[in-house]
């Protein structure tokens, strides 16, 4: 019972992994005022890089239920010379819940996007963004995969109306020489597949519906793997406070149910994200 609990577990936390990166974008404004938020999403990314000369700060808390799992992410996006290139990182602080270890650090991510198409007032927006997993969190506490990886995924975000919007996720990962808590070690190999559908009902309120379907693997003993599957629907709610500093605060929660491989399990998110300009702007923008 302690070994499948334990699997549980990591499934759910690698999967809520691959969704830490869906933070929230704005529609670049014309004057200091932030613009509209714009198709936010809580497990599907989007594919809108930061604007020149802003910073967005994200902070997510993920509830995972009955069994008292939780996760804090922190993720900072900065733009690179402009729109086309983003740099960002991913923290992570666990607690497995009462079959396993002691709250503490979870794995991290470094993350390149590539604006490939649009990403401000074009309807269609195309950002492949390429991810370094680090080990950063332990696998015998349960917070962590004990490898490097590597993580690619091609968000494409579309405009369908001025009132709804969506995004279209698909991608891998790699983890190399993962580890259980046994420390038996084998490479892992994960994919996924996530749309989610968004309606501006104002231009500060987006009320969105998510579906994520992901394929993964667990350490099972040396060199052996397990594959499993989870599918999730996520209903939710984001809103914006803007002030005329620049400083757009985006406040969100949403409820993740498992369907089909996934029923019965259920989690609970919480998100808050600060976006601001930063240093000084190019004359003419």
């Amino acid at each position: 019972m302690r070994m499948a609990m334990r699997r549980a577990h990591r499934r759910e936390a690698f999967f809520l992994l691959l969704g830490l990166l869906a933070g929230f974008s704005s529609v670049p404004g014309q004057s200091e005022v932030p613009g509209p938020i714009r198709d936010n999403s809580f497990l599907v990314e989007e594919a809108y890089n930061q604007e020149d000369h802003v910073v967005q700060h994200i902070s997510s808390f993920t509830f995972l239920g009955p069994d008292r799992d939780w996760l804090y992410s922190y993720t900072e996006e900065w733009p690179v010379g402009g729109r086309k290139n983003q740099i960002s990182y991913t923290v992570t602080l666990a607690d497995p819940g009462e079959l396993e270890g002691a709250t503490g650090a979870g794995d991290s991510l470094v993350n390149y996007r590539y604006q490939a198409v649009g990403g401000g007032p074009e309807r269609i927006a195309f950002a492949p963004r390429l991810s370094l997993l680090l080990p950063t969190g332990s696998e015998k506490e349960g917070r962590g995969l004990g490898g490097f990886g590597l993580f690619l995924n091609l968000p494409l975000s579309v405009e369908f109306a001025p009132w709804l919007a969506g995004s279209s996720n698909a991608g891998a990962a790699r983890v190399f020489s993962a580890r259980d808590a046994s420390e038996n070690e084998a490479n892992l190999t994960q994919y996924f597949l996530g749309q989610s559908l968004i309606w501006l009902a104002r231009s500060d309120l987006n009320v969105s519906l998510e579906a994520v379907w992901s394929s993964e693997e667990d350490v099972v003993g040396p060199g052996t793997t397990q594959r499993f599957s989870s599918f999730f629907v996520t209903p939710g709610l984001s809103w914006a406070i803007n002030r005329t500093s620049g400083l757009q605060v985006v406040p969100g929660v949403g409820v993740s149910i498992g369907a089909g491989s996934s029923k019965g399990e259920e989690a609970l998110f919480l998100y808050v994200s600060f976006e601001h300009p930063f240093g000084r702007k190019p004359s003419g923008k």
